[in-house]
């Protein structure tokens, strides 16, 4: 019994694979905002009784009474408040991208029909 292997075209795996990457580059960059301001890191500060508070204080606790500069809420406070800068777009679409085709890649499989 021989084996046929059926491969799509190059160019519909391709087309495949560039939807799927940006996709992932573009749903980042959209739902990154919208995760963080849900988390509790709003612009007018850190939410009551939210995750982002509660996260608040446990980095005050494990800090000495403080959120340290430049750590974990500080940047998710900044990203709540005024967005993201384009670089900081460029990064997560290259994140979400990489993710993407990531995704792409694993799903890939071809197809063995075998013949009787």
């Amino acid at each position: 019994m021989n084996n046929v292997f059926l491969f799509l075209p190059f160019y519909i795996l391709l087309s495949g694979k560039v939807i799927v990457t940006g996709a992932g580059g573009a749903a980042t960059v959209v739902l990154t905002p919208a995760i963080v301001a849900g988390l509790g890191f709003t612009s007018a500060g850190i939410a009551a009784g939210s995750i982002a508070a509660k996260l608040m204080a446990w980095f005050a606790v494990f800090n000495g009474g403080g959120v340290a500069t430049g750590g974990l809420v500080a940047i998710l406070q900044s990203i709540g408040a005024g967005g993201l800068s384009w670089l900081g777009n460029g990064y997560l679409a290259g994140a979400g991208m990489t993710l993407g085709w990531m995704l792409s890649t694993i799903c890939n499989q071809t197809i063995i029909i075998q013949q009787n």
